[in-house]
């Protein structure tokens, strides 16, 4: 299990070299998974270039990153060709509905159990909590982003408290359920 659960993508250098270490093999040969549907109105569909720009800025290939806006499902077989799957933000209610209408939910979480690298992004990050009825429920907690006062950075113990905060500079990162849970940066 490797997921990178954030407000604001690869905001800083220990987040971008956490998930470039997390990958396990040279960024010009990772196959990236684009979702940009959670961006629906202006404000997100705004921001979509600086996550499109997450991906470049680590050195995956523009050629090696596959836009899906999941109009119809994706079968686990082929989802498992991609190194990473990459949840821009958005409206995080409208996103969970198209994950699960799709039954690319199932799809996922397949991905994820089977050792797929995933980077979630504000809504992209709360489909996996508690927040809304019918998340993925990969962590039994509430998700703030965007939050001023975040987490403080180390190990995380399960059970988690009820409501976790991440600020723009700090993430999530979940690569050994429960045990290796831990908050990076500030």
């Amino acid at each position: 299990m490797r997921v990178l659960l954030t407000s604001a993508g690869l905001e800083t250098e220990e987040i971008k070299e956490c998930f470039m270490d997390m990958a396990g093999k040279s960024m010009a040969f990772v196959k990236a998974l684009f979702i940009p549907t959670a961006a629906i109105d202006a404000e997100a569909i705004e921001v979509l270039p600086k996550c499109m720009h997450d991906l470049l800025k680590c050195g995956i290939l523009n050629e090696n990153i596959d836009v899906y806006d999941l109009h119809t499902g994706m079968e686990s077989g082929k989802l498992q060709q991609y190194d990473v799957v990459y949840l821009c933000g958005g409206n995080t209610r409208y996103l969970l509905e198209r994950i699960n209408a799709t039954g690319f939910n199932r799809s996922l979480m397949e991905y994820i159990n089977n050792n797929g690298l995933v980077i979630g992004v504000s809504a992209g990050s709360i489909i996996f909590c508690n927040n809304l009825d019918k998340n993925l429920g990969l962590i039994d907690t509430k998700l703030d982003v965007h939050c001023i006062t975040g987490e403080k950075r180390g190990k995380l113990t399960y059970p988690l408290k009820d409501n976790l905060k991440l600020t723009n500079t700090c993430a999530l990162v979940i690569q050994d359920f429960p045990d290796g849970m831990e908050i990076i940066g500030e």
